[in-house]
């Protein structure tokens, strides 16, 4: 159901991967290929591009078997690892020599490839690995870990809501889900993962659409979360719909309660086949409940059930399992502990990346690993991390090779030696097409060469993968600026999450350099309506500058009403948030406060012509 690709820069995106996006655009190209819909109706569909990223899946699966075929590639289906045997995985020293699936058939080869999202051939090697989120302080990130503060998107919780399954009352257990509550601090490494969904493919065509099924064994109780948040005012319709050609769509997570069942694939990436078969039906009857909930329980507003009925499953997909999508979509599971670890230190370029064989650019995103019961007696989800790496980033060779000594035939191009937060980013399928080529010609010339994955000169690798018009650098690639800690700041600094706000304010990090874990903005929604006042208490009777903090981008406000009060009365100046600012700040002047008057900042979005943001005022006292 991946149909509408998360690409960040495109421009990155070379090699077999781009030829893919490629030929689904000459597919698109045709006339005959848009019987549902007319092709210049569809957005995605650009004259100016020479790939297209949103596409029918039944398309997709179409084109990749046609490049199979082309070659004359034979590719055997319907087989997996014995990982109840312990000599399924036969390694002379470091080197694999065979490894036998569950049938009896047993496969030879001088290299082998772990393209599993489960990495389940790396750990029958023996190959270490890891499963849940690093501490930030193992490899010094600064969005690792628990993170209960940097909760600031949509996907969460802005209603108050009970967690308990008797309202109020403790005693009477919690709903399905959600958990008593974390004990460890932002950062702290823990078991959990991002939550997993179906990516399912829907129609509002009546002639294609097929409506939501009623799960067998439905119990409403499941979805009492989804209620109350209803009941609690938070109307929002909890799915992203990402449409594709011929009015189809990749339907995604979305808001607090929604089709990522978080907290139940916690053993997934270790479970044996028969385990992962029931977490996986156990998610297909959440997300089916889910739907069909939305869809026709009375506790669900009409206004809601309305909007959604207009949809279902797209009745030409995936035919053979009544229009559901075939794989579940693991988020993450096993990562390997290899030669080189990606952090958010390479997706920020603030270090040098070794031996690139592609670029990832996509935000580092992490969806939520947790729900849980906030010290208030309310429920939160807690996990959802979105920043951007602040353009595109080189992926180590190193990244997808393991330690000499654990593995020399074995390359890892899914399940990639990296933390939680850096495979946030890098877990893109254009990624995985880019890093399985580059894998693949490097188990091509380690072969030619007789030579460890290891000892593959990468001077020879980098002019094959050049040669194959792979993208390994880019001008683009400057580092990003790390969060800016309040704490360290000089003078006073007050950031978003202390101002006093009027009207709606969303929140967000997804543009790297902000003060604390994000900033606000107004949606470009509301003119006249929002504003929101930064009051300092100052130390001392005397002269202060006074900063302005926001990230600058095309969409913003050109005159964003800023007033300082101060102790001879006010001023007010219009600051442009679309003028590039690299300091991360606009000086608003130096203005003369006394302690025991509060100074006061105050924007607002009075006739403001694009999005305003606000992210924090700082007062540095001039001496």
């Amino acid at each position: 159901g991946l149909g509408a690709t998360d690409t960040g820069s495109k421009a990155v995106i070379g090699g077999i991967s781009r030829e893919f996006y490629q030929r689904l655009r000459k597919h698109y190209d045709k006339p005959e290929s848009w019987n549902l819909e007319k092709r210049d109706s569809f957005k995605g569909y650009r004259k100016d591009e020479d790939a297209i990223w949103a596409f029918e899946p039944k398309v997709a699966h179409k084109v990749l078997h046609e490049m199979l075929d082309e070659h004359k590639i034979k590719f055997v289906l319907n087989e997996r690892l014995d990982r109840t045997s312990p000599t399924a995985v036969v390694k002379k020293g470091t080197a694999i020599q065979s490894i036998k699936m569950e049938s009896g058939k047993t496969f030879t080869g001088k290299m082998f490839l772990d393209a599993t999202y489960e990495g389940d051939l790396l750990a029958a090697a023996a190959v270490p690995f890891h499963v849940g989120r690093e501490a930030n302080a193992k490899y010094n990130e600064t969005l690792n870990g628990i993170q209960k503060q940097k909760n600031n998107h949509n996907h969460r919780f802005t209603a108050k809501v009970d967690p308990y399954v008797i309202p109020g009352d403790p005693k009477s257990g919690l709903l399905l889900g959600i958990e008593a509550g974390p004990h460890l601090e932002d950062g702290s490494e823990d078991h959990r993962l991002q939550a997993y969904c179906f990516r399912m493919c829907m129609s509002l065509i009546p002639e294609n659409r097929v409506p939501f099924p009623k799960p067998e064994n439905y119990n409403e109780k499941d979805f009492e979360l989804l209620f109350r948040n209803f009941e609690a005012g938070d109307l929002r319709i909890p799915t992203s719909i990402l449409m594709m050609p011929n009015g189809k769509t990749d339907t995604n997570n979305n808001f607090a309660v929604s089709t990522d069942y978080i907290g139940a694939n916690y053993k997934y990436p270790e479970a044996s086949y028969k385990e992962r078969e029931k977490i996986i039906a156990d998610h297909e009857q959440y997300q089916k409940g889910l739907m069909w909930s939305i869809c026709n329980h009375p506790r669900v507003p009409a206004k809601v059930r309305d909007e959604m009925k207009k949809w279902g499953l797209a009745k030409d997909e995936f035919i053979d399992n009544n229009n559901w999508p075939h794989q579940i979509y693991v988020r993450e599971a096993r990562r390997m502990v290899g030669e080189y670890v990606m952090t958010e230190l390479d997706c920020r370029k603030l270090r040098a990346t070794p031996e690139s064989i592609g670029m990832g650019s996509y935000n580092m995103d992490s969806h939520n690993c947790m729900r849980y019961v906030t010290p208030d007696g309310k429920v939160q989800n807690e996990g959802d991390i979105q920043v951007s790496p602040g353009g595109p980033y080189k992926i180590s060779y190193k990244s997808i090779t393991p330690k000499k000594e654990h593995a020399t035939n074995l390359l890892v191009p899914v399940c990639i030696s990296c933390s939680h937060m850096a495979y946030g980013s890098i877990r893109m399928e254009p990624v995985f097409l880019i890093l399985g080529q580059s894998a693949a010609t490097a188990a091509c010339l380690a072969i030619d060469a007789k030579v460890d994955v290891q000892d593959l000169p990468y001077e020879k690798l980098k002019t094959k993968l050049l040669e194959d018009k792979q993208v390994l650098e880019s001008k683009d690639a400057v580092p990003s600026l790390p969060a800016l800690d309040p704490k360290k700041m000089a003078g006073v600094v007050i950031d978003d999450i202390q101002a006093t706000k009027k009207g709606s304010w969303g929140e967000s990090a997804t543009i790297a350099g902000f003060v604390g874990n994000g900033y606000i903005h107004d949606g470009n929604e509301g003119h006249g309506s929002k504003s929101v006042s930064f009051q300092a208490k100052l130390p001392a009777d005397g002269t202060y500058e006074v900063r302005f903090y926001y990230n600058s981008n095309a969409n913003r406000a050109t005159n964003v009403p800023v007033t300082i009060e101060h102790a001879s009365g006010s001023k007010t100046v219009l600051v442009d948030q679309r003028k590039v600012n690299k300091v991360g700040f606009v000086s608003l002047g130096k203005f003369d406060f006394k302690k025991d008057a509060a100074a006061t900042v105050l924007i607002t979005n009075t006739n403001t012509n694009g999005h305003v943001v606000a992210d924090a005022v700082q007062f540095i006292p001039i001496p």
